[in-house]
This record gives structure tokens, sequence and C-alpha cells, in this order.
């Protein structure tokens, strides 16, 4: 069975940290492009971060030197560090899986097997 998970999201004052988590089953993490997207309410969802197979890493400028997208291959599991978080950043978290030749951040079209999200908020 084809699965995501997310995990690690939560709640945290400006300027703090967090890691989340996204365990796959089903597939390799390591055979596709796999992203990070976020969607705040009232917003589209907007890439945050990508890894490639051959381990090329693209980022928001939005979140450029504040986070950092890795995985852990035996773990089969995509990670993504957050620090210096801003208010601006509070929105759902979903990893996914590029399709053949798709890794890009500007569209979430091509990617599939999303997960059910993980909530990051940060206060002010």
């Amino acid at each position: 069975q084809v699965q995501s998970v997310e995990s690690g999201g939560g709640s945290v004052q400006a300027g703090g940290s967090l890691r989340l988590s996204c365990a796959a089953s089903g597939y390799s993490v390591s055979n596709y492009c796999m992203a990070w997207f976020r969607q705040a309410p009232g917003k589209e969802r907007e890439g945050v971060a990508a890894i490639q197979s051959d381990g090329r890493i693209m980022s928001a400028d939005s979140v450029k030197g504040r986070f950092t997208i890795s995985r852990d291959n035996a773990k089969n599991t995509l990670y993504l560090q957050m620090n210096s978080l801003k208010p601006e950043d509070t929105a759902m978290y979903y990893c996914a899986r590029g399709e053949l030749y798709v890794c890009y951040l500007h569209s979430a079209l091509g990617y599939n097997d999303w997960g059910q999200g993980t909530q990051v908020t940060v206060s002010s």
C-alpha cells in the first residue's frame, strides 16, 4: 500500500524550531523527487522545498536559510527542519512524491501520494 504519513507539527513561538517527518511506504523516497508543500487557510498550496533523487535540493525563497529538506533512505523518511519560524509559516504542511520528471515548487501538479498533512502554527 502506497502511503505518506506526516508528523512533527505543532505550535511554537516565533523564532522556534520544528522538524517534520514524512514516513513513506510502498515506494522508496530515494527513487523520486520528494517535496514539502504547505497551505494556509484561504491560500493556494505552495511548494516549500524539494529533494531530487540525486540529492539536489531546491527551496522557496521565503524559507531559504531557515528550512532544510533531507531524507533518510534507510528509514524511508523525508524530513523538513524548520528554524527561525515566523507567523507567516503557519500552515498545514504536506509531503508528496513527484511523478517521473517532476521536481519543481511552482505547482502541486504532478505530485502524488499526498499525506494527510501536519499543522504548524507559529505565534508572534
